[in-house]
């Protein structure tokens, strides 16, 4: 309730402020390269990346650079991997699950979301966004079959370069509401998976976001990667 309230009263604020972050912000694009394939060597793997612009790599110029690259170079040396990746840049979550009815039907063995931050620009409380997670995550286990659902967290907002205070502070408050609500409901899930967005830890470590300020840069893509891939052996190897 506090969070509505807190919205309301900011609401001139976040207008001007937004405004000004969409005259400033540098647009980058997604990430070029492929967006399917077939790689690898050893068992096979199916892996479908679902999401927003963080899953389509803007930020890095490459899709080797980013989310997709990591996960495959990882996992190359163990499995024979047919991967896709899903993704466009200012999609929420309903625009995913709208997406993916679009989808052929088949099994994928690993389905990796990245959504939320812009459920978060558009002000979506915790209790309607939690509704559209479970609503595309029961259609993606109906549709898909996967063994193993990885959801990516909403990055905690607040220590985005490129966002003002009291914009940062209140997208921050609307990311925390978001995964809270979303951890708690996926402890009841078989066979999911939750991967922080640990921000603070990536600045410590000195590692750069992207030239926008909003995006992950380089390094951040490769450990997210590298989180995917652990999990991926994790659930795979006893398999």
């Amino acid at each position: 309730m506090w969070l509505k309230l807190s919205t309301l009263a900011l609401l001139p604020v976040l207008f001007i402020q937004g405004r000004k972050v969409r005259q400033h912000t540098p647009h980058l694009p997604e990430a070029s390269g492929e967006r399917e394939g077939t790689v690898g060597q050893g068992p096979p793997l199916s892996i479908l990346i679902l999401g927003d612009s963080a899953a389509a790599g803007v930020g890095v110029s490459t899709q080797q650079e980013a989310l997709s690259g990591a996960i495959i170079s990882k996992l190359q040396n163990q499995y024979r991997l047919h991967w896709k990746l899903q993704a466009k840049t200012g999609d929420t979550t309903r625009q995913v699950y709208q997406t993916v009815q679009q989808l052929d039907q088949q099994c994928y063995d690993v389905i990796v979301t990245s959504i939320g931050v812009n459920d978060v620009t558009k002000l979506t409380s915790a209790k309607s966004w939690l509704k559209q997670q479970k609503q595309l995550i029961t259609y993606i286990k109906e549709k898909f079959q996967p063994k193993l659902i990885i959801v990516s967290g909403v990055p905690p907002m607040q220590h985005f370069p490129a966002l003002p205070h009291p914009m940062a502070w209140l997208f921050g408050r609307y990311a925390e509401q978001m995964n809270r609500a979303l951890q708690h409901w996926l402890v009841s899930q078989a066979d999911t998976r939750f991967i922080q967005y640990d921000l603070e830890k990536f600045q410590v470590m000195n590692l750069p976001m992207a030239s926008d300020g909003f995006h992950p840069g380089k390094e951040i893509y490769a450990i997210w990667g590298q989180q995917v891939a652990t999990l991926v052996r994790q659930t795979f190897t006893h398999h």
